[in-house]
């Protein structure tokens, strides 16, 4: 992963966008990651994952709450 401070991002947008295709870029301020930049492709692998991992939750809790004794 690359690391660039924000201010070189910027002057350097279009250079930060074609790496992004091939590794994320970390944009930082004062030395502390603020943002990443990633492409297409990264960011809907990670909403499906995101996705993904709320939907195994809900299985999880189902399971959870059918395995609890019911009331009298």
């Amino acid at each position: 992963m690359r690391e660039v401070p924000a201010t070189e991002f910027t002057r350097n947008f279009g250079q930060y966008r074609e790496i992004a295709q091939r590794e994320p870029v970390a944009v930082t301020s004062h030395g502390r990651a603020t943002g990443y930049f990633v492409s297409v492709v990264e960011f809907e692998e990670l909403q499906r994952l995101k996705a993904y991992s709320r939907r195994s939750r809900a299985v999880v809790d189902m399971t959870r709450a059918c395995e609890q004794p019911h009331g009298p």
